[in-house]
């Protein structure tokens, strides 16, 4: 099974990438680097991989943060991230990775690979550690601006994953709002609150952020300004909150003589809260995988990436997608949507 990994898209530069991904080889998972050749030859000068399954593919062109994601699908069509999903869409990879312009692989992967039939926005989830279970979160950057329908498709999705990874029959299903009860929220949140009722989705009602790291419901739902924040505000707490402890043990001798005794403790806590441990989240709803690093994402975050997109195509999520949403066929032309509050129910 071969990963692409486009090198060049993150933050920090291709080494980190280019590690990550060598670390990934080395656990015989196949990756071909994609970027500029002579800058990948450059960096594996340091590096024995011999008799590793590395494969590089050259692109001459680098998708900046800074660019515009509905422009560089015309003009920048031999980009280490359009190679990269190129090579998905022909069946050269089974998934693609970056850890660049997260809205540029939206739009590259709508372009290039199509969504899966009758899912209008792709969504970016990913998983949460709490102390009851994992919880997914989404979207949490692919679509800022929502309608009803987008987030109930959030809904489906996050379901279908939660059922997935986690074996969770009939996966609980919320609402982020700024408040539990029925008139709390947006018009948005409030009309895809009706149409969850109606649905045989599992659905609970509103929940409020600080209900997530509670492991309140299986699935949370949001739109992507609001799931990005969550997302990048947990992040930075559970680091921030990591480091204050790790202060404290080295304040005094009696503290680091009783960090002795709490190592292994320790390593779990970091394990469960290190978002690196997770490496990446998948771009749901796309005729392909690919999933989304961080920008800033290092060689361990790049290595946990690649071994769980690999992970993921052998469930073959997106055909059970498919096969769901497949019931209602062309929904556009038969207006399904527009009677959504008859409609709305999933077959058992």
């Amino acid at each position: 099974m071969r990963i692409a990994v486009d090198v060049m898209g993150g933050d920090l530069g291709p080494q980190p990438i280019i590690e990550g991904a060598l670390l990934a080889a080395k656990e015989s998972i196949e990756v071909i680097l994609v970027g500029d050749k002579g800058v990948i030859n450059n960096t594996l000068k340091n590096h024995k991989i011999k008799k590793l399954p590395i494969f590089i593919q050259d692109a001459s062109e680098v998708v900046e943060m800074t660019d515009s994601p509905s422009k560089v699908v015309r003009s920048k069509k031999n980009s280490s991230l359009s190679v990269s999903i190129n090579l998905l869409k022909d069946g050269n990879a089974k998934a693609c990775l970056t850890a660049g312009n997260t809205g540029a692989a939206l739009v590259y992967g709508m372009h290039l690979l199509k969504g899966v039939a009758g899912i209008q926005r792709p969504a970016i989830a990913v998983i949460l550690p709490t102390l009851k279970k994992r919880v997914i979160l989404l979207d949490v950057g692919g679509n800022v601006d929502c309608k009803p329908i987008h987030l109930f498709q959030f809904a489906i999705m996050g379901s279908l994953l939660s059922k997935n990874l986690f074996s969770v029959k009939s996966p609980s299903v919320a609402l982020l709002s700024n408040g539990e009860e029925e008139n709390k929220g947006n018009e948005i949140v409030r009309h895809t609150s009706e149409m969850l009722q109606k649905s045989s989705l599992n659905y609970i009602g509103f929940k409020e952020g600080r209900d997530i790291f509670e492991g309140a419901a299986d699935v949370f739902v949001c739109d992507g300004f609001v799931g990005n924040i969550c997302l990048k505000l947990s992040e930075s707490l559970g680091a921030n909150l990591l480091n204050l402890f790790y202060h404290e043990i080295n304040s005094s001798f009696l503290s680091k003589v009783g960090s002795l005794f709490m190592r292994k403790s320790l390593s779990k806590i970091k394990e469960q809260i290190d978002y690196r441990e997770y490496g990446s989240a998948p771009l749901l709803g796309l005729n392909g995988t690919i999933f989304v690093s961080h920008g800033t994402s290092d060689a361990i975050c790049i290595y946990n990436g690649i071994k769980h997109a690999s992970e993921f195509v052998g469930r073959d999520f997106n055909l059970q997608l498919s096969k769901e949403l497949g019931y209602y066929g062309d929904i556009e032309k038969r207006g399904f949507w527009t009677n959504i509050k008859e409609r709305i129910n999933f077959p058992k």
